[in-house]
């Protein structure tokens, strides 16, 4: 592609640089087809100096700041974040596909919620001290050193920022490898981190496609900890290149959630609180309800409200704010999904809803663009109704009893997040405690605390972070005991 396209750069030792091997590759807008921008095809050579200035910044500057200015230094990544808040949002929507307006409310405003957040959580850390008879032991935090943290597609700011704020809080130092498909927030918070104070050498972002650029991060013996966000089948490679080395690490991988409603469920917000979990962000949330189980009896009724809701949902150009659904992240992941939703009739499913690309008018005709698509009559233990398809498609089955909900629920290998939806309020605490999974909504769906644990069970991940956590992740906590 020509060189004329913009290109993003890596961010090492506290300025721009190009990759060491001064390839490229280019970056299309899934709306449009139409080509953006070049990024760089970093490799292990580029890791390596960006490790080797996240080391030597440890001991400088930012070795020797304190709690106080850290944190003040957290809410001024915040406010720039919150300054900026309208070009990061354009730069995120055009980047992913998604909605402006949903860029905006969710992925902007919690990226300067997270270094809010963290600013206050380092100010008001209580660490805990045990007296005994003529000794007191004091718990003592030390950054875990360099963090290796790597983030998908579908929330670039959003998760990387939920990295890198706990990470810079506990005072370490950071090389980020965001995805290739969604590079420009992460050079952004790193220019804007920069232009707050943050030290040359703290936080470093490098571009490239995984194999080339993620694997040598995972694997570098400079690295002390890694944090993962991203597929399953990717996840274990990590393991296996961190594992060895016995670094730090914390996996948040795939899912495939269920949305569970009783017969005696508020139908209106049950319909439209699955519809949200459903397709938010083209269903391509690693927390979207992607499987939804319905007591018999309100079955019907409520597949017929949710196709009706889903039809209605506005697609079409990201950079409109009245837009809903967006494009999907590339032309081949829909073709992925695409693929699923093709699956699922030979699998006996029908498509309630959607399955098709949607008529727009140019340039978006080009787009990833795909309807929401409602499947119903499949088996629970079809292939689309047990393994992760991570768009803008969700399967109904019906239930008869509370048990066989639970059992229908717990029927796959993932185990990241689920809601249920029931005016018993016993019932809700039973199945919420009897799904398997790392959290649960009780009527509700993606209501985010920061303080509490976040993480998954099973093939869904290894390890928590948020609140305490996240601070515990990223620090590693000592005992001193001192004789009186």
């Amino acid at each position: 592609m020509s060189h004329t396209l913009p290109r993003v750069q890596n961010f090492v030792g506290g300025k721009p640089a190009d990759s060491v091997s001064r390839c490229w590759v280019t970056k299309t807008d899934s709306a449009t087809s139409r080509p953006i921008f070049e990024l760089p095809r970093s490799n292990e050579a580029d890791i390596d100096a960006a490790v080797v200035a996240a080391r030597q910044a440890l001991s400088g500057p930012w070795g020797a700041m304190g709690i106080t200015a850290r944190a003040a230094l957290l809410d001024r990544i915040a406010d720039a974040i919150a300054e900026n808040r309208d070009e990061l949002a354009a730069l995120e929507s055009q980047d992913t596909g998604k909605p402006i307006a949903l860029a905006r409310r969710v992925d902007i405003a919690r990226a300067e919620s997270n270094f809010r957040f963290f600013a206050g959580a380092l100010r008001h850390e209580e660490r805990p001290c045990h007296p005994m008879d003529g000794h007191l032991n004091y718990t003592h935090r030390r950054p875990a050193g360099v963090c290796g943290l790597i983030t998908p597609w579908n929330l670039p700011l959003y998760l990387l920022s939920w990295k890198v704020a706990p990470a810079l809080a506990m005072g370490n130092t950071v090389v980020c490898k965001p995805s290739e498909l969604t590079p420009r927030t992460a050079s952004a918070l790193a220019r804007l981190a920069h232009a707050a104070g943050l030290p040359a050498g703290v936080l470093n972002v490098v571009h490239g496609l995984g194999p080339e650029a993620g694997a040598p991060l995972t694997a570098h013996p400079d690295v002390d900890l890694v944090s993962f966000t991203g597929g399953t089948a990717t996840g274990r490679h990590v393991a296996a290149a961190a594992a060895p080395q016995f670094k730090k690490l914390s996996l948040e991988l795939g899912g495939k959630n269920a949305t569970i409603v009783f017969d005696d469920a508020d139908l209106d917000a049950a319909v439209a609180g699955a519809c949200r979990a459903a397709f938010t962000n083209q269903g391509q949330i690693c927390l979207c309800g992607s499987r939804i189980l319905v007591a018999r009896a309100l079955h019907d009724r409520f597949v017929a409200a949710l196709v009706d809701r889903a039809a209605a949902l506005r697609i079409g150009d990201p950079a409109d704010p009245a837009t809903e659904l967006g494009a999907l992240v590339s032309h081949a992941h829909r073709e992925k999904v695409e693929g699923y939703i093709a699956l699922a009739r030979e699998e006996g499913g029908t498509i309630a809803t959607g399955g098709q690309r949607p008529a727009l008018p140019a340039p978006h005709d080009q787009g990833a663009f795909l309807a929401p698509t409602v499947i119903t009559g499949l088996p629970i233990d079809a292939r689309c109704a047990t393994e992760e398809i991570f768009g803008p498609v969700v399967t109904v089955h019906p239930f008869d009893t509370e048990e066989e909900a639970v059992a229908m629920a717990n029927a796959v290998r993932y185990g990241l997040a689920g809601s249920v939806w029931t005016r018993d309020l016993a019932r809700a605490h039973r199945v919420a405690q009897a799904v398997e999974s790392g959290m649960i909504w009780v009527n509700c769906w993606l209501v985010r605390d920061l303080r509490v644990p976040f993480g998954g069970m099973k093939h869904s991940g290894v390890g928590r972070e948020g609140g305490r956590w996240s601070l515990d992740f990223y620090s590693e906590p000592r005992n001193i005991c001192v004789a009186l």
